[in-house]
């Protein structure tokens, strides 16, 4: 089996490395796409725009119409990390999350986010005897994150603030089929996470999330309220494979998964609609307190890359050539500070990106060899 197909793929990639280490952890994304393209014979268009805080100091809105036009031009999106403090303040339409990313997702109605969580590293875990492999499955344009009805104001003489969450039927059974197809291509075990023992949102989710499983029957299925599956990471975290859950929750627990991998630094996740257009980002945030030090992780970003390439090139082994690179570069102990421990120097942003580079290599000739039997010369 040839890790490249044999036809060149032409695509074009927007680029929007927003703020704080987003810039740093993106650029190295980039490296190593552009290193599989020249192994994979890819032609790949890079095209830089800006979204959130930097768009805001440059233009007055973190969402510019010159970013917009080319969101719309790409093939896929290679988002690094959006906001900080100086801007949490900012209202909605302005603020780089909401007024931002969200608002992006939101519009080109990237509804899917899916955020891997696995054991790089299972002795970097506070759990002990934990080796994970489980992919959240996010709705990411509906729920609290987008109210219809959010505000503040002062009722019957005390401030109040509100913000209601809102869900179709169709919105949950869009997201609970992707969750049943994804979850029948592994191994076959799905958990449904809501709050229907209160919510009203959370009762209609189970409901047509029920429908929605009767169709898969040979998915093993269970329904956990999110409190209960909060603890149940905890206590059984090897028994969980997919996860599908509302926005707010999924947010809570992807940062609980990364909690239990053993780094943020450690998450990608990709953003989907039903083409096969995406935005890929990591799960962590841009980190402004280090941003410019050269300490950050880029490996979420990295692995973000692979994402693109599996879910919107349709490049899955190259994906994995990523995925393994990553591996093999953590296990042998290269590694960003907050990954270094006493017994391991933290090796900088661009260095990490380099042994990965290096790796990659390294695969791809290792394949050209075993393809063709004989060295080839480099």
């Amino acid at each position: 089996m040839t890790l490249t197909s044999p036809a060149p793929l032409h695509s074009r990639i927007g680029v929007l490395p927003g703020d704080g280490i987003g810039p740093e952890v993106t650029r190295e994304a980039v490296r190593v796409l552009e290193r599989v393209a020249k192994h994979a014979d890819l032609q790949l268009t890079f095209t830089e725009g800006m979204l959130g805080g930097c768009a805001i100091e440059q233009t007055g809105t973190p969402l510019p119409a010159e970013t917009w036009e080319l969101c719309k031009n790409s093939d896929a999106l290679l988002v690094g990390a959006v906001g900080g403090e100086k801007w949490d303040s900012l209202p909605a339409e302005k603020n780089p999350g909401l007024g931002g990313l969200l608002r992006l997702r939101r519009e080109l109605d990237l509804f899917a986010n899916l955020r891997p969580g696995l054991s790089y590293l299972p002795e970097l875990s506070p759990l002990r005897d934990v080796n994970i492999d489980i992919l959240l499955v996010r709705e990411a344009v509906g729920g609290l994150y987008f109210s219809p009805e959010r505000g503040r104001g002062v009722q019957d003489g005390v401030e109040t603030a509100w913000d209601t969450m809102h869900y179709t039927a169709e919105q949950v059974r869009r997201i609970g089929i992707v969750a049943c197809r994804l979850a029948s291509e592994r191994g076959g075990r799905l958990a449904s996470v809501d709050k229907a023992n209160v919510l009203e949102s959370s009762k209609l989710w189970r409901e047509v999330m029920r429908e929605v499983v009767a169709d898969f029957p040979h998915l093993e299925v269970e329904h956990l309220y999110v409190d209960n599956c909060a603890m149940q990471l905890v206590h059984r975290p090897n028994d969980f494979d997919v996860i599908v859950t509302e926005n707010l929750f999924g947010d809570v627990l992807s940062d609980e998964i990364a909690g239990i991998v053993g780094s943020l630094g450690l998450l990608p996740s990709g953003s989907l609609r039903t083409d096969k257009f995406g935005l890929y980002e990591p799960v962590h945030g841009a980190a402004p307190d280090i941003a410019g030090l050269g300490k950050a992780n880029p490996s979420a970003a990295i692995l973000s890359a692979a994402m693109l390439l599996r879910h919107s090139l349709d490049r899955p082994e190259d994906a994995a050539v990523i995925e393994q690179a990553v591996t093999t570069v953590l296990q042998r102990g290269i590694r960003t500070a907050d990954l270094a421990n006493g017994d391991i120097a933290p090796v900088s942003t661009s260095a990490f990106g380099d042994a990965v580079l290096a790796e990659l290599d390294d695969q791809y000739h290792a394949a050209a060899v075993s393809a063709t039997g004989h060295i080839l010369s480099t």
